[in-house]
Formats: C-alpha cells, sequence, structure tokens
C-alpha cells in the first residue's frame, strides 16, 4: 500500500474528479451539491422517447460509474463520498430532476452493498411513489463470497456490474422497454461470476499514512489475499504464492462445479463466454498485459473455453488498490431478437470516458490465420575467418568477466536508481546470464570472429536501451575491423590486433553519440580503457584505467543521459552506473588474461 497522494483533502479529490468529467466530455453536466454526473439534455435524442439507466455508489472506483455516463451507456450516476454509498435525498434529486422529463420510465443498476441497495430503494420507493415507472436491479457476482458465509445478504457487486451497465445501457440506447432492460439485466447478473485478489488494501487520501506499515504487516511481501472486496474488506483466504497459482485458484473458484459453495454458474467448452480483467487501479499496463495473457491460457489449458470477447482495463477500480478482478460472463439468449443477442449489445458502440475503446465486431470475427515466425539464426552468415585464439582461455576469461557483472549487478542498479532509471544492472546481469548460456550449450572454437560473433548475437538479442545499443554498435564495428585484419594465413591473434580494432570501434560509436570522456557515461571506461591497451598492450593496466575512468565520475557533472535530468544532488555520490558495469567486467575479464 502507498500512502503518497497528490491530494490529502478527499472530498475535494472527489468533487473535482467529477468535475473533470465535463471537461473530458463537454455533453456532460455537474450538479456539485448531489454530486450527481448526468447527460445534457441537449445531447439527448428527442425523436423517440428511451428509458434512462442510473447507477451509482460510493467513489473511489472509478471509472465506475460516473465514467460510464454518455451514450450508450448512463443517464446519470449519483456519487458518494469515498467508499460510502450516496444518500437517498441525492439519489431523490437525480430520479425527480435530472433525468429526461419525457422518459417512459428509469432503470436503477445498483451492486450489492448494504448502504447502496438501502439508500437506492429507498429513492427508487419516493420515485414510485410520486408516479414513476423505475426498476432496480442488483448485481451480486462475487464468487469469494460463498452460499454459506454470504447469507441472508448475499454475495457483493464487483466488476461484472460493468457488463449489467454495458448492455443495460446498449438496450436503453437502442429504445427497449424497462421491462424488457431489467429482465435483460438481472439475466446478465445471474450468469456474470467474479472473484478478485490484492496484495494490498488501498489507502484513502487522508487517511494516516501509518496505515501503510499496518497493511505490510498485515499482508507481507510475497503475500496475496483471495477473495478481497474493492472497498479494502478482506477476502476469502490469504496465500503465499505466485501469479499462475493464484489464477488456478481463482479460475477452480468462478468454474470448479464439485464446489457447491461457490459454483454459480455452469460454463461449459461450447459455450460463448465474455472475459473481463478488471484492474484495481493500482497495476500497471504491463502486469495487466501478463495477467490477461495468464487468464486466458489457463481458460483455454484447464476449462477448454475460449472468451469471444476480452475486456481489460480499469474498469471497477479501488483507488490505487494493487489487484484484479476477473470476471466471466455466459452468453445466453436473451429473447429479444436480431441485434439484441448479449454478444451484440456488449459490441453496441458508446461514448463514455471510462468504458475501453471499442475493437469493433468486424475486427473481433475476422478470419486470421496463424502465421509462423520461423528463427532466423545470424550464424547462417557468419563465414570463418583465419585469426586464432586459445578457445579455452577466451571463454575462461570471458566467463571471469560476466561473473563480475553478475555479482556487481545490485551496485549497479542501486546507482542506476539514484542517478538513472534503475534498468542498467539488470540489463547487464540479463546480457551475461544469456551469454553464459550460450556458453554452456556451445562447443568451443578457436576461430576469433566465429566465437566472438556468438557473443555479439547474445548482446543484440537480449540488451536493450540505451547501452544496449551502444554495446551492439561498439562490439559490431570491432567484429568488422577483426575481420579486415584477417588474411589468407592462418595466425593467432595478438594484443596489437585488438587494439587496433577497439580504437577503429571507438572512431564507429562517434558516429552515433557525441558522448566524449567527462560526459558521466560507459566512455568515461572504455576509452581510458582502450587507449591504455593500444599503448601498454597490457589488458591488466587497460582494465586498472576504466576503473579509475568508471570512479572518476562520483560528482561529475553529467552531459548525457538520464543523470542529465535528475534533480538534487544524490547523483554526485555515485559513479555513473554504466561505466562502472562496463569496468566490473573488464577487470574480470583481464584477471583471466
Amino acid at each position: 500500500m502507498s500512502a503518497k497522494h497528490f491530494l490529502d483533502d478527499a472530498a475535494h479529490a472527489v468533487v473535482t474528479a467529477l468535475r473533470s468529467l465535463t471537461l473530458t466530455n463537454p455533453s456532460l453536466v455537474f450538479d456539485e451539491p448531489n454530486k450527481i454526473i448526468y447527460r445534457h439534455p441537449s445531447s439527448i435524442s428527442s425523436s423517440h422517447a428511451k428509458i434512462s439507466l442510473i447507477c451509482g455508489g460510493g467513489s473511489g472506483h472509478e471509472p465506475a460509474f460516473a465514467g460510464y455516463v454518455g451514450r450508450g451507456l448512463l443517464t446519470a450516476c449519483v456519487a458518494g463520498s469515498i467508499f460510502a454509498s450516496p444518500s437517498a435525498e441525492q439519489i431523490r434529486t437525480c430520479l425527480a430532476h435530472r433525468l429526461p422529463a419525457d422518459s417512459p420510465g428509469t432503470l436503477v443498476v445498483v451492486m450489492n452493498y448494504t448502504g447502496d441497495v438501502l439508500n437506492f430503494g429507498m429513492g427508487v420507493e419516493k420515485a414510485r411513489a410520486m408516479g414513476r415507472e423505475v426498476e432496480i436491479v442488483v448485481v451480486e457476482d462475487d464468487v469469494g463470497v460463498g452460499r454459506e458465509k454470504g447469507g441472508k445478504v448475499g454475495r457483493r457487486g464487483i466488476s461484472g456490474a460493468c457488463l449489467v451497465v454495458k448492455v443495460c445501457g446498449a438496450l436503453a440506447e437502442m429504445g427497449t422497454s424497462l421491462e424488457d432492460t431489467a429482465r435483460i439485466g438481472r439475466l446478465i447478473g445471474e450468469n456474470v461470476v467474479s472473484v478478485a485478489v490484492s496484495l494490498s488494501r488501498t489507502h484513502v487520501p487522508g487517511r494516516p499514512a501509518e496505515e501503510a506499515a499496518e497493511e505490510a504487516e498485515r499482508l507481507p511481501h510475497g503475500t496475496m489475499e483471495i477473495g478481497m472486496g474493492i472497498h479494502n474488506e478482506p477476502g476469502c483466504e490469504k496465500l503465499e504464492t505466485d501469479l499462475p497459482r493464484v489464477v488456478k485458484k481463482m479460475l477452480a473458484q468462478l468454474l470448479d462445479q464439485s464446489d457447491k459453495d461457490r459454483a454459480y454458474s455452469k460454463i461449459q467448452e461450447t459455450d460463448q463466454t465474455v472475459m473481463l480483467i478488471n484492474n484495481f487501479g493500482g497495476l500497471s499496463n504491463l502486469e495487466l498485459g501478463a495477467i490477461t495473457t495468464e487468464v486466458w491460457t489457463q481458460l483455454g489449458k484447464t476449462y477448454g473455453v475460449k472468451p469471444t470477447r476480452v475486456i481489460t482495463g480499469v474498469l471497477n477500480g479501488s483507488l490505487n488498490g494493487l489487484g484484479f478482478g476477473i470476471s466471466l460472463l455466459k452468453l445466453v439468449d436473451t429473447g429479444l431478437g436480431r441485434n439484441k443477442s448479449m454478444l451484440e449489445l456488449i459490441d453496441f458502440p458508446c461514448e463514455a470516458i471510462g468504458w475501453p475503446a471499442p475493437i469493433s465486431t468486424q475486427t473481433w470475427e475476422g478470419i486470421y490465420k496463424d502465421i509462423q515466425h520461423q528463427e532466423v539464426s545470424s550464424e547462417e552468415t557468419v563465414r570463418p575467418s583465419n585469426l586464432r585464439m586459445n578457445s579455452n582461455q577466451f571463454r575462461k576469461a570471458l566467463r571471469s568477466g560476466l561473473e563480475y557483472v553478475i555479482v556487481a549487478e545490485p551496485d549497479v542498479t542501486k546507482f542506476d536508481t539514484i542517478a538513472g532509471d534503475g534498468d542498467c544492472g539488470i540489463g547487464l546481469k540479463r546480457g551475461a546470464e544469456a551469454i553464459q548460456k550460450m556458453l554452456d550449450r556451445t562447443q568451443p572454437t578457436d576461430d576469433v570472429l566465429l566465437a566472438f560473433l556468438e557473443v555479439v548475437h547474445i548482446v543484440e538479442s537480449t540488451m536493450d536501451g540505451t547501452s544496449g545499443a551502444l554495446y551492439a554498435i561498439f562490439l559490431n564495428a570491432l567484429a568488422h575491423d577483426l575481420r579486415r585484419q584477417d588474411g589468407p594465413a592462418t595466425r593467432e591473434i595478438t594484443s596489437q590486433i585488438w587494439a587496433n580494432a577497439l580504437g577503429s570501434s571507438l572512431q564507429a560509436i562517434a558516429k552515433y553519440t557525441p558522448a566524449q570522456p567527462g560526459d558521466r557515461t560507459l566512455m568515461d571506461a572504455l576509452y581510458p580503457f582502450v587507449k591504455t591497451l593500444q599503448d601498454s598492450n597490457s589488458t591488466k593496466a587497460a582494465a586498472e584505467a576504466a576503473q579509475k575512468g568508471a570512479e572518476s565520475t562520483r560528482g561529475m557533472k553529467a552531459s548525457l543521459g538520464r543523470t542529465v535530468y535528475v534533480g538534487g544532488e544524490d547523483w554526485q555520490g555515485v559513479p555513473d552506473p554504466g561505466a562502472w558495469g562496463l569496468s566490473e567486467f573488464l577487470v574480470g575479464l583481464a584477471k583471466e588474461l
């Protein structure tokens, strides 16, 4: 849990966040005293009166549900304070005064939480007493709460409510009757099941920062909580596990028919389904993508289920919660005929800030043949050379340098976290370990170029970022100059040949970067290594020069690289991470030469 926020006034955060919706969608209106977001009357077609659709609940779940107000979704949304239901008076005001006057009826969708059900229920009854046609659909899709534990209260409503809103919003926009729209809303609720997992509760702005420490003690690193709700409610089980195993457990709760406490929906291989992966709000898109792939893969392998549609994103959030939910909707017949199947209603176009940009039905239903990517080996084009070396000594020295890099990774990462973006050490270690694996699986060769180009290929394929590109350019230029120095007769490579090739590589790399010694980059280690080797023919002396060059970057003002943008003065106490990592490799290399 992170207790850091840009705003510590929760009430101010709620009001200004709601107001922002009118800035990003000019067809929306904000009733600030009642915290209602609703569609401007002029944005609603007057040619045919349609039913209204409203939803709401506590704030903190953005984009749900205020972010779903717009054409094809909600007519209005009533918001409460963070994790607190709006009052019955707010809801009454919305039903009585914020909906189109000619609307033939109103459907209210609410998640199954006591405060929401009571307050929206009171608002509905008041509206009915005034002669209005109003129906209410209560969504309870969370299987984390079984039948026994749910008791009379029932299950909680979580991300499945988004699918109810999507389908009912499409029906309302199409002019469907209140009776049919409410019936289909309940049908969706009967066929959608959801479960969530989290690494931590969320932190509410304005609450004590000490809550973060308390949560770390309650749910320590490496522990996940299955069944955690979107209001910080505790889950049904804590596990020390990893993503594949927790997804396996979640899917079992959703689909295992032998679990009589949770077998709410029977989904078979032949059923069409919609899979929704809901980000609580604190997960990166990178992680969310990996989670989506894991869920999709296990669904197919274990249950033979291949979802017809996949929807991902922050749909029903929990502030900055480090968690995600899985919802599976079984597509069944609506009984409404052409253009109103569940799938068509899911695909129906809408215009709301919170709903993910849709992939069209045409794209979903296109036929895409599998494309097989054949592995292309760079070794096919490599021509042998006449330069020879002691292959055992080469591999021993290379392994020594690689081991130095791996051991130095924590320091390099620490330096780069202070002075850059924190990825330098990890990138160097990844490349070093990949070269180690290559050495383990390949046979030694005394052909200098064949052996060297094997290393170059690994660097190109495993090391990314700026340093990866620099290393690839430098090493390819070095290989090119070694080829230039090759001759018709077989001969042993000398330190002078290496020095000449390294010098040419420095000239080549200068074409692509202006970095020079004194700019606080890896050139502060590379340049002295090459120049000292050219002057002394001593690898050890050259490695010592590289080490001194790396050390000299402490306190050096950066002219290039991410350190240029780093504020404060902490970076002055650490060396350039790229130069330090390179110098460690060169010292390890020289140790065995």
